[in-house]
């Protein structure tokens, strides 16, 4: 079993500080306990196009593009980077609960075709009431994984390229079809810690992703799911999701970590607290609880930094370390059974090449990927003594400034 790396895309928004889009107070209306935010980079086309295909020419195998009210329409938005890049899958999270599963069937569909088999889906079930109301969903946090249940029984069944009838509670089908369909069959991506997701995980999703937590408790989490896949006679695949600061030491790293946390004042960090804690999510509250809101220990395993979880709701942690020790978490996670790893990092250009020339060279020699990217600068003369790209050396766009 190798490892497959995947990337961010940053679609609400990038810059060099954790106070973004993620820092809100009552639902990401007002900001006015909020610290002004500066060096934020607006998620235009161009940018994005502009990690899309620093990721592909790293060596990631897709990017994943979250969903919300303060992010750019996944859908739309990945088809259109698919014009600048050849090789790299996009991982389209969105929301059951506000789209036909016979039209979202339809539009994979289309979308394979287009990108000549290029879409992976991560299906979102929803864990804040507020945010789903914005969306005209009133259904609580069981119910709404009882619809993802039934939806993505509907989404398999038009797959089939046969009339489909479905009679559910939520969802009433008739003849439901998908004349051409998708082909590849795009990969089901989901997540979900509470029991309402547990099954529901076991009957559909092809990887069961996580977010970021110590190894011991991600091995219960793979070994709950894995024994209700079994008694559904499936087999699902693990991937978690991480931040990553990759530099040339341990010093750097912890450098770079300490210097975003310098950017959040208190109050910043309650009210963003306050707003997180109000979520339905069985899984934001275990990130909570990794930290309690506290700045006082924020390592909770060997290279594990639950800083971004002060003020980023979802994906609260990060590996932090040198190439080699970032390499090794890697390892410790795959050995637990997870093959698909989600990282992203502020901002998410730079980093991306911090990871791509330092770790991933790494990863490649432990026998952990099943290929990498030749460099495009192969044979380019040296400057000073250096080649102009080196695994573990300086990222694209040098780090300045804050």
């Amino acid at each position: 079993m190798t490892v497959h790396l995947h990337w961010f895309l940053p679609t609400g928004g990038d810059g060099r500080t954790l106070v973004d889009r993620h820092a809100y107070t009552d639902g990401g209306i007002t900001r006015s306990r909020v610290t002004p935010v500066s060096g934020v980079r607006a998620p235009d086309i161009e940018y994005l196009a502009q990690i899309a295909k620093a990721a592909e020419q790293l060596g990631f195998e897709a990017v994943l593009t979250p969903t919300g009210t303060w992010c750019e329409d996944a859908w739309l938005t990945t088809v259109a980077l698919a014009k600048d890049t050849e090789r790299l899958k996009f991982l389209v999270a969105f929301r059951p609960g506000v789209l036909s599963p016979v039209l979202a069937a339809q539009m994979a569909a289309t979308y394979q075709r287009i990108t000549r088999g290029r879409l992976l889906l991560n299906v979102v079930t929803g864990g804040d009431s507020t945010e789903q109301r914005r969306f005209g969903d009133h259904l609580d946090h069981d119910r709404r994984y009882a619809r993802t249940d039934e939806f993505l029984s509907v989404v398999r069944g038009v797959w089939s390229g046969k009339p489909y009838d479905f009679d559910g509670t939520h969802y009433q089908v008739e003849g439901g079809l998908t004349a051409l369909p998708p082909d590849p069959l795009p990969e089901i991506f989901f997540g979900g810690s509470s029991a309402a997701a547990g099954p529901v995980a076991a009957r559909h999703t092809d990887v069961y992703l996580t977010w970021g937590e110590p190894p011991e408790q991600v091995k219960k989490k793979i070994d709950w799911i894995r024994g209700l896949a079994e008694a559904e006679g499936r087999t699902v695949r693990f991937g978690i999701r991480l931040h990553t600061i990759s530099r040339d030491s341990p010093k750097e790293a912890w450098a770079t970590a300490h210097r975003l946390l310098d950017d959040l004042d208190a109050d910043t960090v309650a009210a963003a607290q306050e707003a997180l804690g109000r979520s339905e999510s069985v899984g934001q509250q275990r990130m909570l609880a990794l930290h309690g809101g506290s700045r006082d220990d924020l390592v909770v395993a060997p290279n594990l930094w639950a800083g971004v979880g002060l003020v980023r709701g979802g994906a609260g942690t990060a590996l932090v370390g040198s190439h080699a020790e970032v390499a090794d978490r890697i390892e410790e996670y795959h050995a637990l059974g997870v093959e698909h790893f989600v990282f992203s990092g502020y901002p998410h250009l730079e980093e991306a090449y911090w990871f791509g020339e330092g770790v991933i060279p790494d990863l490649a020699a432990r026998g952990l990927l099943s290929r990498i990217p030749a460099s495009p600068l192969a044979g380019v003369p040296a400057a000073n003594g250096r080649p102009a790209s080196a695994p573990g050396g300086a990222p694209l766009l040098v780090a300045g400034g804050r």
